[in-house]
């Protein structure tokens, strides 16, 4: 398998993203936790790729505050079944929009009344920050919860998408 990454200088600091040949395997904050996580990046060569392409075009879009669709980026996060089916449910979260813990536990089929903190677990370890939006993850009653890339970019990712950042600085607390 023939891998790509590249760095895309964000406005929250910059981003590596990992492709192979079809699709992008992560996209991560330099400092976040879990970086690289399963891959030696190290060994990884900078170039382009489609994939790379098609995440830097829809990062520039989204950072410029459009609604670019998901969609148009092939992406295959390599991960366990049971958080395969997490991310697809973070997949189905709107701009804009937030969604607990609970919500998405309720979304799995036969997940059981404990599967919130699994699921906590695995949006902890979304290898594919923002396009897969792990940052509308929020608390039972709506306050910010922990975030890879640092509650900061959380903050700042949620307000991009429209949310008042008085009530996100407020919720924190």
């Amino acid at each position: 398998m023939e891998f790509a990454q590249q760095v895309y200088p964000s406005p929250l600091g910059p981003l590596t993203l990992l492709s192979d040949a079809d699709a992008i395997l992560g996209l991560w904050f330099a400092d976040q936790q879990h970086f690289g996580a399963g891959y030696d990046l190290s060994s990884v060569p900078v170039r382009e790729s489609t994939p790379l392409r098609a995440a830097t075009a829809w990062l520039g879009q989204y950072f410029a505050g459009e609604r670019p669709d998901p969609r148009q980026v092939p992406l295959h996060p390599v991960v366990t079944a049971f958080r395969q089916r997490v991310l697809a449910v973070l997949e189905t979260v709107p701009y804009g929009a937030t969604i607990t813990y609970q919500e998405i536990a309720d979304r799995l089929p036969g997940a059981s009344a404990a599967a919130a903190r699994a699921v906590g677990g695995a949006v902890g370890h979304n290898p594919i920050s923002i396009i897969i939006p792990c940052h509308r993850v929020v608390g039972r009653d709506g306050s910010l919860t922990g975030y890879a890339g640092g509650i900061n970019r959380k903050i700042a990712l949620l307000t991009l998408e429209g949310h008042d950042p008085e009530r996100l600085a407020h919720d924190r607390i």
